[in-house]
């Protein structure tokens, strides 16, 4: 297929990069440094106002997708509307779908939505995605990832297992999983390994763990040592796009307290007269004595998604290093998510993520339902819905030559949940989980094709 990319910043290089390997890509770009990244992939890069008429018309001919995805969110709506006109002039001209990041609220409430109507055909808001994304992780306390698939059916939780952990040193089989929960996946020592029953258990693993919500009540426990009988401490510095939308899903949640750090004054009077629950504080998340002032030691979580990094490192490591017990950071530039976890930060978490895996879905063929990267796209978790044609219904799991490398974690199928054995028949219409390496996804398409 062919896809015209607007904007090479860190979402559209990455959507380039992924889409480059099987596809036709042209970004167009007006910034020098960015066109210079950009120029280092397999496409082909143009230096120009992606919104410009003229710029669309030369290279909108036989387009599959065009996604604009600048830092302007008006840039990026106009740009699909123009898009749409275009075509609309050239009878005969394929249909092109369009996708726009946008971040302002008013133009979006929801992670991911249509706008038809105005020629967005999705309309994404990464700062919003990485919020549910967020508020999924604070929900289950000893998490540091977590995902719902099948329309909420299916859950997915990532944990880290501490030295102190009583699992480690145990084999998996020996773990007391309810029948309805899977262990799909191992991370140790930057190796990816799909586990089984005799494997052990070692300090530092992370653990990726598939099930029904309601049997995965448990692990938090499980993994995390015993539940505080309290209420969940929460701080969150910065109340931006990202940090108010978090706000709140948090203030809605009746187990949680939290207190906003935010450096505006104009803004925390904004937050606090929209926010019933919630304490707002005029400061800086650096300051010392305030984060002292306000126990940060007894915080559950310290959350800090300002617009700079660095200040996130910054406002992180200090919570962490008086006392916080977890703390997750926002990281825009995608080369800091693993040096942030690699310098003492649990969990860091990226807005691109979302607009990159949406992307992937349209290109990735029909059916697939959701995606999910987990360890830095070292893997993905993929739904896919079974239709009639694909190669894999009908037939007993044993016998299909499924890709090593990949494993079909759990079916929903007529709304029972199964974790599926060799003698399982997957039947059109299947809600079917795959926890796949990321080599493996082109093998794992064929066979729902």
């Amino acid at each position: 297929m062919k896809a015209v990319i607007i904007g090479a910043g860190e979402v559209g290089y990455h959507i380039a990069k992924a889409l480059s390997l099987t596809h036709d890509v042209i970004v167009i770009e007006k910034d020098e440094e960015a066109l210079k990244r950009a120029d280092e992939l397999d496409v082909q890069v143009l230096e120009g106002n992606g919104a410009d008429a003229d710029i669309l018309n030369t290279v909108l001919s036989d387009t599959d997708l065009l996604v604009a995805v600048t830092g302007f969110d008006e840039v990026n709506i106009v740009a699909c509307m123009t898009a749409k006109l275009i075509l609309k002039s050239k009878p005969g001209e394929k249909e092109t779908k369009t996708i726009a990041r946008v971040s302002n609220p008013d133009y979006i409430d929801v992670p991911v939505t249509s706008r038809a109507q105005v020629g967005v055909d999705l309309m994404i808001c990464p700062e919003l995605a990485l919020a549910s994304e967020v508020a999924e992780v604070l929900s289950s306390p000893s998490a540091i990832d977590a995902e719902m698939f099948a329309e909420g059916k299916v859950q997915m939780m990532e944990f880290a297992i501490s030295p102190e952990n009583e699992l480690v040193g145990k084999r998996l089989q020996e773990l007391s999983l309810s029948d309805y929960c899977i262990v799909i996946a191992v991370f140790r020592d930057g190796d990816t390994i799909i586990p089984h029953g005799d494997d052990i258990v070692k300090a530092n693993d992370h653990m990726v763990i598939i099930g029904k919500p309601a049997a995965m009540e448990n692990l938090n426990s499980f993994f995390g040592g015993q539940p505080s009988p309290r209420r969940n401490r929460i701080m969150l510095i910065g109340c931006g796009i990202v940090g108010f939308y978090l706000a709140k899903l948090v203030d809605k949640d009746k187990h949680s307290d939290l207190k906003i750090v935010e450096h505006r004054k104009s803004r925390c009077i904004e937050v606090a007269e929209m926010l019933e629950n919630a304490l707002v504080l005029n400061g800086d998340g650096t300051d010392v004595n305030l984060l002292k002032e306000e126990d940060i030691e007894d915080m559950d979580v310290v959350v800090a998604v300002t617009d700079s990094d660095e200040k996130n490192l910054l406002c992180a490591l200090l919570a962490k290093q008086l006392g916080a017990k977890k703390v997750i950071a926002r990281a825009d530039r995608s080369d800091y998510v693993s040096l942030f976890e690699m310098v003492g930060i649990d969990i860091a978490v990226s807005p691109r993520e979302a607009t990159v895996n949406e992307v992937l879905k349209l290109t990735m063929g029909r059916g697939i339902e959701a995606l999910a990267s987990i360890e830095g796209e070292k893997a993905e978790i993929i739904e896919y819905t079974a239709s009639k044609n694909s190669k894999i219904v009908g037939k007993t799991l044993n016998k299909v030559k499924f890709p090593k490398g990949a494993l079909i974690a759990m079916v929903v199928q007529n709304d029972d949940i199964v974790i599926p054995r060799g003698d399982f028949i997957i039947q059109e219409g299947d809600r079917v989980i795959i926890f796949a390496l990321s080599s493996t996804i082109e093998l794992v398409e064929k066979f729902f094709r």
